[in-house]
């Protein structure tokens, strides 16, 4: 049997740059790149016809084709890890597995179990830090505490940054260790034979245009304008280097530095508060008695809320995958602190809508929303709607685009009335928050 090690990939669907594959190449022994299809996580997506699993068949395509060209090429499983590894174990003399760290509850488990079967072999679980700039405890408070604050957390991870974190991982000096096959083509599986259908997935540029991260802060916050990035898709699956970001930032623009400082808060919380994978960061939070009307939830998913910003956002995602980041906040403000409705139930529609969704930032923003976040808006903070639009679409562009029957006897009637429906959710927050005190004191 041929003795290789293998580099699994993951969250990081690039040669280049990318940590745990310069370690597996330099390691020597030739590297076996493979990538999983896990029936464990497509199994659960009801919608067959889901934009991330066509960018990830799209990406490892890619990814092959590249391998290709380096005389390698990547065995493309669907299947169980557990039943792939056995496969793997039978046909190859393994010395080691090399990965990236992932960071959600349900990827570590899935990791541990493949490391305590590879263990029973004798061979090694290699995995490294990629996906972030500074992860877990590396940034922490003097005391080695963790940070719950966004602020402080920011200006130690900038004063600790320097060009050791941000080199890049010279994959290609080593690339003559990818193993080489004997039958160069492998199969990758359809999108059909997956049991999805292809989408109208229109995948943004990895490009980093200096433009307009020079000018994000001041267009970041208007969604007509084509002032953000969208390179978030690109960081969720890792066909970019965190590392190639986080330097062009530090030239170009703070702001958007900042960005990519929040990924890696929400990250490092998640690694020390895994509780908020399902609950309130702030326990009290969680005695909020929600009303989780279904009628209204409904009319807020499918944007026929009367409030047009709102409704424009979540057409947005229901059409394309994703939604502007100001209108991410709105939305969520008005789910949670209009309708009342648990921000549990908006946060799964986001994680089933959403190209890059990401379970840490996407679970972060959604607790500020509600309040019940490590750095979270006050409870008492909620967004108007129509303030929204005078600030950040005072013209109407960007929901003209999205709401096009606005202003007209077809457009739906406000589902609610915002100024009564604040007034009902400072009170029950009050009610639950001093009732949380109340029990703290007895």
């Amino acid at each position: 049997m041929d003795k290789v090690v293998v580099f699994w990939f993951r969250r990081d669907l690039r040669l280049n740059d990318n940590a745990g594959l310069y370690r597996a190449l330099k390691a020597g022994t030739p590297v076996l790149p493979i990538f999983i299809f896990d029936k464990n996580i497509l199994g659960k997506l009801q919608n067959k016809q889901d934009k991330r699993v066509e960018f990830i068949h799209t990406a490892i395509t890619n990814l092959d084709v590249e391998l290709q060209k380096l005389g390698s090429s990547l065995q493309v499983f669907y299947d169980t890890p557990d039943k792939v590894f056995k496969e793997l174990t039978t046909n190859y003399n393994i010395q080691a597995v090399y990965c990236n760290h992932d960071y959600e509850p349900d990827a570590l488990e899935r990791d541990n179990h493949v490391r305590l079967f590879l263990e029973k072999k004798g061979i090694a679980f290699k995995s490294y830090k990629d996906q972030c700039v500074f992860e877990k405890s590396e940034v922490t408070k003097d005391d080695g505490k963790p940070y719950t604050i966004f602020t402080p957390y920011s200006r130690k991870w900038k004063l600790k940054l320097n060009d050791f974190y941000l080199k890049p991982y010279p994959t290609e000096k080593y690339a003559s260790n990818l193993f080489k096959q004997k039958q160069v083509k492998s199969h990758i599986p359809s999108l059909k034979e997956l049991g999805f259908k292809s989408t109208d997935l229109v995948i943004p540029s990895t490009t980093i245009k200096k433009q307009l991260i020079t000018n994000y802060k001041e267009n970041r916050d208007f969604p007509a304008i084509n002032g953000t990035s969208r390179l978030s898709v690109h960081l969720r699956f890792g066909t970019v280097s965190i590392r190639d970001l986080a330097k062009a930032a530090q030239g170009l623009n703070e702001t958007w530095l900042n960005e990519l400082i929040w990924r890696d808060f929400y990250m490092m919380i998640l690694s020390h508060f895994p509780h908020v994978a399902k609950n309130s960061f702030k326990p009290q939070y969680d005695k909020i008695v929600w009303r989780n009307n279904e009628n209204e939830f409904k009319a807020w998913c499918e944007g026929n809320t009367g409030f047009p910003i709102v409704d424009a956002g979540m057409r947005e995602l229901n059409t394309t995958g994703f939604m502007h980041n100001r209108v991410r906040m709105i939305v969520a403000s008005f789910l949670v602190k209009d309708l009342l409705i648990d921000w549990r139930w908006g946060e799964a529609y986001f994680a089933e809508k959403l190209i890059d969704f990401d379970l840490s930032a996407n679970n972060g923003g959604w607790q500020w929303a509600a309040g019940s976040g490590c750095d979270a808006a006050p409870y008492f903070r909620i967004f108007n709607p129509t303030e929204q639009i005078k600030k950040f679409d005072v013209q109407y562009e960007y929901i003209k685009k999205w709401v096009p029957e606005f202003n007209t006897p077809q457009y739906a009637k406000p589902i609610v009335d915002h100024a009564k429906a604040r007034i009902r959710t400072l009170a029950t927050y009050k009610v639950a928050l001093s009732e949380s005190i109340q029990t703290n004191l007895f």
